[in-house]
């Protein structure tokens, strides 16, 4: 354990201490991006490893999903990203979730991310029928 922790330690502080991270996201706009979270999945695996609660993992995977997100927008995504640090804020549920256990914190947010997902898609669904009814195309209802 105290190897793979040294290891995530340094990992996230090149990715996000050194700045890896938004540097590929500016050199590489939106694969760049997509690099440092694949690469920020190494935390996520050693945290697997060591049996960390699903929960934990599905917050370590929100946080990497989120980083993508920012950095998708150009230029100021590139800003917030810098700011962001994904890998950092994994190493920090990694550490502090070392029993596996999750804290009811790991499931509110786990919770409204995933309500936040299923209202965005209702809207963009909901959206698109009006869009498409308002051009004539189908009739739905």
């Amino acid at each position: 354990m105290e190897r793979d922790l040294a290891r995530v330690r340094r990992f996230a502080k090149v990715m996000d201490g050194y700045g890896l991270d938004p540097l590929l996201g500016f050199l590489l706009p939106g694969v760049g991006d997509l690099v440092g979270s694949l690469l920020g999945l190494y935390l996520v695996f050693v945290a697997i490893k060591h049996k960390a609660s699903p929960l934990v993992i599905a917050r370590m995977l929100l946080n990497l999903g989120v980083d993508v997100a920012i950095g998708a927008v150009p230029v100021a995504g590139d800003i917030v990203d810098v700011l962001y640090h994904a890998n950092e804020k994994n190493l920090v549920l990694f550490e502090s979730r070392s029993t596996g256990r999750a804290k009811a914190s790991d499931w509110i947010l786990v919770i409204g991310a995933f309500a936040g997902l299923f209202a965005i898609v209702g809207l963009v669904v909901y959206v698109s029928v009006r869009i498409f009814q308002a051009l004539g195309s189908i009739t739905i209802f």
